[in-house]
Formats: C-alpha cells, sequence, structure tokens
C-alpha cells in the first residue's frame, strides 16, 4: 500500500514567496541541487514553476520515499528523484550544478554540518552561480522577533544546531558573496550568494 504524501503547512505557506526570488535569482541556471528536500512540496512547485532548469532532489535516505510520492502525483519532466545527500557523511555529489537551494536546514543541522554544508557549497559551485537559502537567522547575533528566539531555544533543547548568524555564514562560504537578503514571511529570510 502506498504511503500517504507528508505535508507541511509551512512549506505550503512559503512557496509563492520563495518562488518570486527564484525566479529572478536562478534566470541562467540550468541545473539546480536542492539539499534537504524535506517532504517534496518544494520541489514538485519550483520544479514545474522553473521549467528552464534541471531540479534534483537530495535529502537523507529517510525522506526518499515521501519525496518519491509527491514526485509520482505532480511529476515534472525537468524534476529529479531524491539521491541520497547526508552532510558530513556523503561527499559532494558528482552532478553538474549551477545553483543550488536549500531550506530551513541550517537551523536543524548542529554547528559543524551548517559549516561544512556552507564549505561545500562555496568549494563546489562553478564561478557564476548562485545559492539561494532560506530560512530563519540571526543578525549580529539578534533575532528578529521573540518567538525565533523560542523557537531557537525549543531547537537547542531537542538536540539540535539552533539559528546560525548571517556573519558565520559569510566566514564559512569563503568564495560566495551573500549580494541580496531578502524578508521574507513568518520572519523568515532568503539569502542569495554568487560565486
Amino acid at each position: 500500500m502506498p504511503m500517504s504524501k507528508p505535508f507541511s503547512q509551512a512549506c505550503e505557506n512559503n512557496k509563492t514567496p520563495i518562488l518570486q526570488i527564484l525566479k529572478s535569482a536562478f534566470a541562467k541556471c540550468t541545473h539546480v541541487l536542492e539539499i534537504g528536500s524535506g517532504t517534496g512540496q518544494h520541489a514538485v512547485f519550483f520544479a514545474s514553476q522553473l521549467p528552464h532548469l534541471i531540479w534534483q532532489t537530495s535529502d537523507q535516505p529517510g525522506y526518499h520515499e515521501g519525496i518519491h510520492a509527491w514526485i509520482n502525483e505532480f511529476p515534472s519532466v525537468n524534476l529529479r528523484p531524491p539521491i541520497s545527500l547526508t552532510v558530513g557523511e556523503t561527499a559532494w555529489p558528482s552532478l553538474p550544478c549551477d545553483g543550488v537551494f536549500t531550506a530551513n536546514t541550517a537551523h536543524i543541522m548542529q554547528k559543524h554540518e551548517a559549516k561544512l554544508m556552507m564549505e561545500e557549497i562555496s568549494a563546489h559551485l562553478p564561478e557564476g552561480g548562485v545559492f539561494c537559502q532560506y530560512g530563519p537567522f540571526t543578525r549580529d547575533g539578534e533575532f528578529s522577533s521573540q518567538s525565533n528566539q523560542n523557537f531557537h531555544s525549543q531547537l537547542i533543547d531537542e538536540g539540535y544546531g539552533g539559528y546560525r548568524d548571517i556573519s558565520e555564514l559569510r566566514q564559512w562560504a569563503k568564495t560566495l558573496t551573500l549580494t541580496t537578503i531578502y524578508n521574507m514571511p513568518a520572519n523568515n529570510l532568503m539569502l542569495v550568494w554568487k560565486k
């Protein structure tokens, strides 16, 4: 019996505002690697709306069945099934990508994993490549809202890494330039990096 598709209300809420930025940020990209495809909702929506590029899903193996369920229901010719990618455990995938997208991953990862993710993207994106990073972050150590500070504390209590500061990300992504910071719904940000 096929599994019921995993569902994230947050993905549903933020997919359209994110798409508006990806349309311009990824306008010249041909292959985008999504790190941490999660439920698969973002992938099926963005691939259908960005037909000029290949959208490659990836995540830890435990998420693949759910991602496949979404792709099977909403296939796109430019959407690729998930590859296994666990930061710190698997090698960087040997596939061409001139764009990388990730949403709500850095605050779930431990600090050393978030650092490694930034370093690997920085090392492997080609010249002119674009990295779009969505989620909650701190700026100069400051939280943008009390709810963000509460969520950070909750993440730490549950054993996750918690919010990363934009200054940390900059230090780790040595070859990337943070070109734009967009304010997004629910006190999130979209960071657009270019190499």
